[in-house]
């Protein structure tokens, strides 16, 4: 399965910009529209949940956080190719100026809004990835 033929009922994963045992948060489709996801932290259990809060997010966001997703995944590739030291995460040398341009934008307008989240089951499934280098993160 690949992220075009996804199985029905099934949603498309743009980002995962936290990942601990699973994606944490991210950006997803829900219902065909793009929302920033984050994981609910269960205190009771001390464990991460498998519930998440969906924030509708704009056109604009989408866009730059796809720019610097796509920053990101160009310097993860390079890294597990061995083109790239961690010295340099996480944008390649070219990239960096850009990419903290972008994070100054997406850190004010990627966040949990609890007025207009919703709270949904998350589950997530690898999209076949096989051709990718070890290490590199799969598509979801």
């Amino acid at each position: 399965m690949n992220s075009e033929e996804l199985k029905p009922g099934y949603e498309r994963v743009f980002t995962v910009t936290d990942y601990y045992d699973g994606p944490r948060k991210g950006i997803a489709n829900y219902h065909g529209l793009p929302h920033l996801d984050e994981c609910i932290f269960d205190e009771a259990k001390d464990d991460y949940s498998e519930l998440f809060r969906l924030t509708p997010l704009d056109t604009e966001i989408v866009r730059l956080a796809m720019e610097d997703w796509n920053i990101w995944r160009r310097w993860e590739m390079a890294f597990h190719s061995g083109k790239a030291d961690i010295s340099s995460h996480p944008a390649l040398p070219n990239e960096t100026k850009r990419h903290t341009e972008l994070k100054t934008i997406l850190d004010r307008g990627l966040v949990t809004d609890t007025t207009k989240a919703l709270e949904r089951l998350g589950q997530f499934e690898v999209c076949d990835g096989s051709n990718l280098p070890r290490g590199v993160g799969r598509e979801l």
